[in-house]
């Protein structure tokens, strides 16, 4: 798969503090299909998606999008307490934990009707991330643990930062002008791109602009916002001489298409100029829901992300996210493993280092429970 935004033309930028918002513009919105947002709960609520009988995913969810062509409250009462406690056995345990309620969704994305389904924007992306290679080692190689055979990688987890913790971004959006056919954003931090948001309709847009503040941004946009310089202003420079109104359309317009190209090119490339792994979730008529991952780079921009595509491949819906450079790192060594049979000899040969350093590149990783823990033995001589 190709990110291909046709369709969707870049605007002027606008920037506040070490945030820059690069508006997308529809000349023509997407014909049949719109989205809207669901609010589950206006305080933080933990939530848990079943995914299948023994596979779990849980998050902070705030809100669902709902595509068209109630609610999904779930099983009441369920909380999600806040670390270990000790209780009295003697006295009634009904109540008596500290918690935080906790929502119950059945799936990533539910069927409401003939032409309506509900999905979790970000969460189908992110527990397809979390899934990568979740089984664990297909062969029972000595290295592996006897946990992560029996079990595979379960638990995984990873942190996320809302959009509420990101410098700037909350008065950004406040003050920034949403254009006339403005069907989506690119956002970036300190000049590097955290997040791409683009739907189907100018008015899908306007409602769903102020929900970039609950969405997932990764460790490295957290600090870039919050600890880089303001970011510069590109200007428009008109260095030739124009004598009539007519003139000076025509070098803005230049300016215009000068701006977008160099974003596209340079800004954007790394987003857009990148084959991706698709995974197919959910048919709504002639749309597709997908989520797509990068073939993993450590050292280099990664993102992964979901989309509502027609029949022709255009992008109705897309919403991105920048991974991290450790869970990028976590990403590439799970491939290459898989890749490789779960071998760590072939895999260390495919990636030109040693088994010991394979191994030390596991641990830092935070893979160490699934390496096998060799018994050593000290001998002391006096």
């Amino acid at each position: 798969m190709r990110i291909d935004l046709d369709g969707l033309r870049t605007g002027p930028a606008q920037t506040w503090g070490a945030i820059r918002l690069v508006p997308l513009l529809r000349d023509r919105p997407v014909e049949g299909l719109r989205l809207h947002r669901i609010a589950y709960s206006e305080e933080p609520r933990w939530s848990e998606v079943q995914l299948g009988s023994k596979l779990s995913y849980y998050s902070y969810v705030p809100h669902g999008f709902v595509a068209d062509w109630d609610r999904d409250g779930g099983d009441r009462g369920q909380s999600a307490a806040f670390g270990t406690q000790i209780l009295d056995e003697s006295k009634d345990k009904r109540g008596s934990v500290l918690g935080m309620p906790m929502q119950i969704h059945r799936r990533m994305t539910q069927k409401l009707g003939k032409r309506r389904a509900r999905f979790l924007p970000l969460h189908f992306t992110i527990e397809g991330y979390l899934t990568l290679h979740f089984g664990g080692p297909d062969i029972a190689w000595r290295e592996w643990s006897d946990r992560v055979l029996r079990h595979g990688l379960s638990p995984r987890m990873e942190a996320s930062y809302r959009g509420e913790a990101v410098a700037d971004l909350q008065d950004a959006l406040k003050v920034f002008e949403i254009h006339e056919g403005q069907c989506g954003v690119l956002l970036y931090a300190a000049d590097a791109l955290a997040a791409a948001f683009a739907v189907p309709h100018p008015d899908d847009y306007r409602e769903l602009h102020p929900t970039l503040m609950l969405d997932h941004y990764g460790e490295l946009i957290y600090q870039y916002a919050l600890m880089m310089p303001p970011v510069q202003e590109f200007r428009a420079s008109i260095t030739e001489d124009v004598d009539t109104l007519a003139e000076l359309r025509a070098a803005a317009e230049e300016q215009s298409a000068q701006w977008a190209e160099f974003h596209d090119r340079v800004m954007a490339n790394a987003l857009l100029d990148r084959d991706y792994t698709a995974q197919r979730g959910y048919t709504m008529g002639d749309f597709e829901l997908v989520r797509f991952r990068p073939h993993f780079k450590p050292g280099e921009e990664n993102h992964i992300g979901e989309a509502i595509t027609d029949r022709a491949g255009a992008i109705a819906y897309l919403k991105t996210y920048r991974l991290s450079e450790a869970q990028v790192r976590r990403g590439y060594l799970l491939e290459m493993l898989a890749a490789n049979g779960w071998r760590l000899s072939a895999a260390a040969k495919a990636m030109g280092t040693t088994v010991e350093d394979l191994r030390g590149r596991i641990r830092a990783a935070g893979f160490e429970m699934i390496l096998r823990q060799k018994e050593t033995a000290t001998v002391r001589t006096e």
